[in-house]
């Protein structure tokens, strides 16, 4: 961000002595010197959550009322999916006709068996990871994925066992009853991964608040549907990768598409599409700013660095604030170049008898800065201060007339800047016209 900078605007310097060549001139003095960075920044919530449909189907129950407060835990709404609940019948099913594998064993290719069942698993499991992965809710999300994880494992655990009895069998050391009862056992734990991820996407058809706050309604983007379970239920309702389950699974499957609602948010009785935002929950116990500075300017902020707050939705409104943390790494600035993240606390005001009005998350702000301070600094108005082959330099009046003096810069704001060396107190130096001076010329 490009660094402005400022001086208190109680500390103004008089008027000063003017020629009528436009050259004016006054005396250096002592002021406090402000250098302020101004930061476009955002006001931010303490945290956010949207819960989304785990699976396809209409919103049987919304509990909660826009700008109702929650708490974590509290039931926000409830999905009715007849598809996920047919699919956890039919898992619970299938696992039951797995339990029954290896009552005949008459002649079978157990070799062939094995390998479509570790195919179908294959196929099943990846299906299934890339659809709970596009689920938005991350608790919902994160669930799956640990039932799919874990069910792969398992899975993984009795194909193996299967796998090493039929090499077994190959070389007698093992009979044919041996071999079936492991791949009954391979099947059983496929079953099993369909069943427990179907339960546990029924069970997420109640949606609950995984954080407390401040309810508001989500408005779902239409679009095509994705089932979490189609793949891994599909492969497991038979010998064969597809059979059973599979056609259950199209029957149900809705488009997702065109979704509207009550104002243009979802109400009880509308469609959804795994996937679709249902509630935004906000957490507005804190409500802080976060930024960004630019490189140039960043090594002068640090923690604890006062700021004040402008807001576009309430000028004029003054507001304080605290700079809490500041990123060690960067983060691609959208001006070009590098930018360091910060985060703002709000501070209560100067005037504790008007308090302004509770800022709210999303709103657009600039946060003013004081990065360096200089109280009682030898000072001059910035319009002094010119660039020469010596460096920072001004006009200074010795008997009357200019002469150029370098001089060494501190805090630099933009109406006055602190001189370090090079001028004394009481000194004139030109301070407008600075331009139109020339080495020797006399002086007011």
């Amino acid at each position: 961000m490009v660094a402005v900078l400022l001086a208190a605007p109680a500390l103004a310097v008089s008027a000063c002595e003017s020629s009528d060549a436009g050259i004016g001139t006054d005396a250096v003095r002592r002021a406090t010197v402000v250098e302020v960075v101004d930061v476009p920044a955002t006001v931010t919530a303490r945290a956010v959550a949207t819960l989304t449909a785990p699976a396809d189907g209409r919103l049987a129950r919304l509990a909660v009322e826009p700008g109702q407060n929650v708490a974590r835990g509290a039931v926000v709404a409830v999905v009715d999916s007849p598809t996920a609940r047919r699919r956890l019948a039919d898992a619970r099913a299938a696992l039951r006709a797995a339990s029954r594998v290896g009552a005949s064993v008459g002649t079978v290719d157990l070799s062939g068996v094995q390998r479509g069942l570790d195919a179908a698993a294959k196929d099943a499991f990846a299906a299934a990871r890339d659809a709970a992965e596009q689920v938005a809710d991350p608790a919902v999300r994160d669930a799956l994925l640990a039932h799919v994880d874990a069910a792969a494992k398992q899975y993984e655990a009795a194909a193996r066992t299967s796998r090493q009895i039929q090499r077994q069998v190959q070389r007698g050391i093992a009979g044919i009853s041996q071999a079936v009862a492991a791949l009954g056992a391979a099947q059983r734990a496929q079953a099993k991964a369909a069943y427990d991820v179907a339960k546990a996407t029924v069970d997420a058809l109640t949606l609950r608040a995984p954080i407390a706050g401040v309810v508001q309604y989500a408005r779902p983007a239409g679009g095509a549907s994705v089932d979490p379970l189609a793949g891994l239920l599909g492969a497991v309702g038979g010998a064969g990768p597809g059979a059973g389950l599979a056609d259950a699974a199209g029957a149900g499957t809705g488009t997702g598409a065109g979704v509207v609602g009550v104002d243009d948010v979802l109400a009880v009785g509308d469609r959804v599409s795994t996937g679709d935002a249902v509630v935004t929950i906000v957490d507005v116990s804190e409500i802080g700013l976060q930024g960004e500075v630019d490189e140039t300017d960043v090594l002068l902020v640090t923690p604890g660095v006062a700021a004040d707050v402008e807001l576009d939705a309430a000028p004029g409104v003054p507001y304080r604030a605290t700079v809490r943390t500041v990123d060690i790494l960067p983060t691609p600035s959208a001006r070009g170049g590098v930018a360091y993240r910060i985060r703002l606390a709000f501070t209560t005001g100067a005037d504790e008898g008007q308090r302004p009005p509770t800022p709210r998350p999303g709103m657009s702000a600039v946060a003013h800065l004081r990065v360096r301070t200089a109280e009682g600094a030898v000072s001059v108005p910035a319009s002094a201060v010119f660039t020469s082959d010596l460096g920072n330099t001004v006009w200074v009046l010795r008997d009357g007339r200019a002469q150029r003096q370098k001089v060494d810069l501190g805090v630099q704001g933009e109406d006055l800047v602190e001189i370090r060396a090079g001028v004394l107190p009481g000194d004139r130096v030109v301070v407008a016209g600075t331009d139109k001076v020339s080495p020797g010329q006399e002086l007011p």
